[in-house]
């Protein structure tokens, strides 16, 4: 047993290694011990005081511009939420003083107190095709000439949209047209509107479960033409209503399970559209051309938002007194909000948007007081500054 136990005699010989020291202190280079150059600011007087003021005089006129594009804006807000609450046979009754309201340009030739009262009637017949069976019909004064560029909204409140559980309700891939069983769904980001009895929803999710099918006439009859023409209108458009690229996200046709269109159902809010589910190719909706739902589907981030509906970027909107025609469809008492017809013109800053301009004016505002604040308090009481060039930084580095 000896044999095993025998030591090699080189390594026998070999005088023990120290133990080599571990240290926490880092190396001494000058960034490792932050030494590199750098700017200190000392903040005095001479320096901050002139850059509070050229900070108040930059953002000032800024601000004052943004108002000035701002008020080159003329906005009209029909809220139309209680036009079912009038009787159903199409009497006409004035709008009540709180559903409507008129923003008017800056210089408006046309003062707000002489603008006369919409009017609104309702009509309600069951035998109408779907999407028709509750209709609004809104009269509206154009007090000027607005545009070319004009643009029709529809406008939510105290609508949610921005709950992270509606946000992530939708399946980018099943919108891309790739094969998405109800297996697959269900185990996706479209709870709770994923699948029934074997079969996916499509388009899943809350978003498009909840997608806003309201509908618009797009032609404004104008009932007093200047030129004496009979059933003169103002036509809007529906195209080109998205951001470009938006297409891209969704496809005509999705790859459906065992080619049946059967395998797939249609949202349950979508029930009505689609009393009898899709029975053939022609039943799937087109969302690649559905320009409505690739606005719906960017979500908002605030309760209270507006989305474009239609647009006319050509003509001009002559004065007058115009009948808009509003298919009710989507409910919105159930969670107390509103609904209304937002129609706007743009200026060179777009929409109407007094906040930003205000936000320059108010931030030129509090640095001009600040800075008198502080010269006023130099003035009076001086505070005595030491000698800078004391300071370690600005000592030779032999003296260090």
């Amino acid at each position: 047993m000896g044999l095993f136990k025998r030591k090699n005699k080189d390594v026998a010989d070999e005088p023990p290694k120290e133990k080599v020291k571990w240290s926490k202190r880092p190396a001494n280079t000058a960034f490792k011990q932050q030494r590199l150059k750098a700017w200190q600011p000392i903040l005095t007087p001479k320096a901050v005081l002139p850059t509070l003021f050229i900070i108040g005089l930059i953002f000032a006129p800024i601000g004052a511009l943004i108002i000035w594009g701002s008020g080159k804006v003329t906005n009209f807000t029909l809220d139309y939420t209680e036009c079912d609450a009038q009787p159903s046979d199409g009497s006409w009754a004035d709008m009540p003083n709180g559903k409507w309201d008129y923003e008017l340009k800056t210089g408006s030739p046309v003062r707000k107190s002489a603008i006369s009262t919409p009017k609104w009637a309702f009509t309600s017949n069951p035998s109408a095709p779907v999407g028709q069976r509750s209709q609004c019909r809104i009269q509206f004064q154009v007090p000027y000439d607005l545009g070319p560029g004009v643009f029709m909204y529809y406008k939510l409140t105290n609508y949610y949209q921005n709950h992270r559980r509606y946000v992530n309700s939708f399946d980018s891939d099943q919108l891309l047209g790739k094969h998405r069983d109800a297996s697959s769904i269900d185990g996706g980001n479209c709870k709770p509107i994923t699948s029934n009895g074997g079969k996916a929803y499509y388009p899943c999710g809350l978003i498009a479960n909840s997608f806003f099918n309201d509908t618009y006439g797009t032609d404004l009859v104008l009932l007093n033409d200047p030129n004496g023409q009979q059933n003169a209108t103002y036509s809007f458009t529906e195209k080109n209503i998205a951001w470009h690229g938006i297409a891209k996200q969704y496809v005509q046709v999705p790859s459906i399970p065992d080619n049946n269109p059967q395998n797939l159902l249609p949202p349950p809010n979508w029930a009505e559209r689609y009393p009898n589910g899709y029975q053939t190719l022609e039943d799937i909706p087109n969302l690649a051309d559905n320009e409505h739902f690739h606005i719906w589907m960017r979500v908002a981030a605030l309760p209270t938002f507006r989305k474009l509906w239609m647009r006319n970027d050509n003509d001009i909107m002559p004065a007058g007194t115009y009948e808009i025609l509003i298919n009710m469809n989507y409910p919105v008492k159930q969670f107390s909000g509103t609904k209304s017809v937002v129609i706007s013109t743009v200026s060179w800053i777009g929409g109407k948007q007094n906040f930003l301009g205000w936000a320059y004016v108010a931030a030129a505002i509090l640095c001009v007081v600040l800075a008198l604040a502080g010269l006023i308090r130099h003035l009076i009481k001086p505070r005595k500054l030491g000698d800078m060039s004391l300071l370690s930084w600005n000592q030779p580095q032999a003296q260090r």
